[in-house]
């Protein structure tokens, strides 16, 4: 029989009960208005525990697109093994696609939905900067050794931006539908085969 006493709660659960007493707080004082100490206070748990979960309160904003881009990396070892001769960047794109597909449509970032009522400023560029750079890396990455190249010869660095800059386009404009906005990968899907295509046609410097 499964305990649910909290401290038998799997890791998951304790992070929604942190992200849900973030939500209500920043939803009542606004993000920069809120603490780590009094989202841990609200949640029942020990500022230490908070960052058993949690790097920050930034981490907190993208917590539902986190969780799915922890698919990519597999998605991309996916991608390799079905290769069959195909250009680097339609493989980067199915595993954009296949993460999309995985995601839950119920599930909308709060830094995109949510941002102007949590009043979040400033600090919504830069966590949403460093998660572009992270994913653009591990791209770049994975399109240099599949043709090749050293990581950070431009081809890969320009192929792995564009292709992750189509993804997240899309994927704000599917935040922001609003409650009809239907399936994230329905958005993601056009976005980056449409760059794959033109990448694959025209190929950027590789200098």
């Amino acid at each position: 029989m499964t305990s649910t006493s909290r401290a038998g709660r799997p890791r998951r659960s304790s992070a929604e009960i942190l992200a849900d007493a973030a939500s209500e707080l920043f939803l009542e004082n606004g993000y920069a208005g809120t603490t780590v100490d009094q989202i841990a206070q609200r949640a029942g748990v020990s500022r230490a525990t908070f960052f058993n979960y949690f790097g920050g309160k930034a981490d907190l904003l993208w917590l539902d697109l986190d969780q799915s881009l922890e698919r990519l990396p597999g998605a991309l070892r996916e991608a390799a093994d079905s290769a069959s001769g195909r250009d680097p960047a339609h493989l980067v794109a199915d595993a954009l696609v296949a993460v999309a597909a995985s995601h839950d449509d119920q599930s909308v970032p709060w830094a995109l939905s949510q941002g102007e009522a949590m009043r979040i400023g400033d600090d919504l560029t830069a966590s949403a900067a460093s998660r572009f750079v992270a994913q653009q890396k591990r791209v770049a990455g994975f399109l240099a050794e599949r043709a090749g190249e050293r990581q950070d010869a431009t081809g890969p660095q320009v192929a792995a931006a564009t292709l992750l800059a189509a993804a997240g386009a899309a994927t704000v404009a599917w935040a922001r539908a609003g409650i009809g906005r239907g399936r994230l990968v329905d958005l993601v899907e056009p976005a980056v085969r449409a760059v794959a295509r033109g990448l694959t046609r025209t190929g950027p410097d590789r200098g």
